[in-house]
């Protein structure tokens, strides 16, 4: 059956999509700030990581590379060398995995402090923001259609997102503080 329109003072259910918080230009702008400026302070440690991969893929190619050879009649490879050369892939496979992990937890407690308190006022906001409004329940679209529970909506009577970033926007600035970003060491 098909639903009739809320009538005057009736519970309203909207919902906002968090996901657009972190957009760049329609976003929430301490939000951007802080993930920009956390991705700043990982930037090095980032590259470092990325080069040790790009390294280890080259590595890679050498050994498939010496072991063709090694099995062409009359090869001058030795045997002692194409080992020597995967005892050395295999350790920067170990190593590149331990700095992935040390960056990954690393990466996740700055996120914590950086972004956490913000998430928080957001979330304080969202409170504010559903009771100033007269909304009954404010949903999380995203989380919803990841999950698959949304089967469909009309965006334009029910998606909140675009007036609550306005409306968070707006807010003075240091209702949120986070924890300074360090500047990375080299």
């Amino acid at each position: 059956l098909a639903q009739t329109p809320p009538a005057a003072g009736a519970a309203r259910i909207v919902v906002i999509n968090t996901a657009d918080f972190g957009d760049e230009k329609a976003g929430i702008t301490r939000y951007v700030n802080a993930e920009k400026a956390l991705e700043a302070e990982f930037k090095t440690e980032v590259t470092a990581l990325q080069t040790l991969a790009t390294k280890i893929q080259n590595l890679e190619k050498e050994i498939t590379a010496l072991r063709e050879q090694s099995q062409a009649k009359n090869s001058p490879i030795n045997p002692a060398s194409v080992q020597a050369k995967i005892d050395e892939y295999q350790n920067l496979q170990v190593d590149a995995k331990r700095k992935e992990e040390d960056l990954k937890a690393k990466y996740q407690r700055r996120q914590q402090a950086v972004v956490g308190p913000i998430t928080q006022d957001i979330m304080k906001a969202i409170q504010e923001f559903t009771k100033q409004k007269g909304y009954a329940l404010v949903l999380d679209a995203s989380r919803l259609a990841g999950a698959e529970m949304i089967l469909g909506w009309d965006e334009t009577k029910i998606d909140v997102t675009k007036e609550f970033i306005t409306f968070y926007n707006a807010r003075p600035a240091g209702t949120a503080t986070t924890a300074p970003v360090s500047t990375p060491k080299q």
